[in-house]
């Protein structure tokens, strides 16, 4: 078994620049009078408001903790395996993608499918650990397509010698359902294939048809 601990140092909106818990206390306190200062200039009367006297430290707290804590936490440690001569298509569908657009600040929401194929002599990730990458780099101020890139790219490092790696995120985004064009119900794709996914047409299609059949599958419902 080894332990994965990938550091990232990604650039913009979207870096990683883990902190303890002190500097993220720090940061709550000051992101929360600057957001007093946001409200004052947008003219709400927030101070006299009984539900929104306690906004300003809410959403510096929602920010750092949960809306953008993969800014701030460190990365998740990711065990591999030896594949032990498996070199088949391993796929998880129905990953919960929960973060935010980087052009307005507000959510879009979805799920990613990936899938890998380890080698004979490569490695295979500990199951939940999919799971633990895709929340990592979704917690964050991002482009759907930037994020399905990143969760691409750590799968292919994790995955040693591997043969290919699928990333499918699906997603809604609240930016073109509560502004601009205001449309419900529009759902946008994104994908990112490498090695025998991009290569080979019967692998490609093998991806798609595990990402069709999660909808109709028992355990999905």
């Amino acid at each position: 078994m080894e332990e994965y601990t990938k550091t990232v140092k990604l650039k913009y909106a979207n870096g990683n620049h883990p902190r303890s818990q002190k500097e993220k206390n720090e940061i709550i306190e000051k992101a929360a009078k600057a957001y007093e200062a946001y409200l004052d200039a947008l003219g709400f009367d927030w101070r006299d408001d009984p539900n929104s006297t306690n906004t300003p430290h809410r959403v510096a707290k929602a920010f750092v903790n949960d809306l953008a804590s993969g800014c701030y936490e460190t990365p998740p440690r990711v065990t591999s395996f030896p594949s032990n001569g498996y070199d088949g298509v391993v796929f998880q569908g129905g990953i919960p993608v929960k973060s935010m657009c980087s052009h307005h600040h507000l959510a879009f929401t979805g799920v990613a499918h990936v899938a890998y194929i380890p080698s004979l002599e490569g490695r295979v990730i500990g199951l939940s650990k999919l799971n633990r990458i895709v929340e990592f780099y979704a917690r964050r101020p991002q482009i759907q397509e930037g994020l399905t890139i990143q969760i691409h790219d750590a799968i292919d490092e994790v995955c040693e010698q591997n043969k290919g790696v699928a990333v499918m995120v699906s997603a809604t985004h609240t930016c073109a359902c509560n502004r601009g064009v205001k449309h419900d119900g529009c759902e946008m794709k994104t994908s990112k294939l490498s090695g025998d996914f991009m290569s080979d047409a019967a692998t490609r299609a093998e991806f798609y048809t595990f990402v069709a059949n999660m909808r109709r599958s028992p355990l999905t419902v």
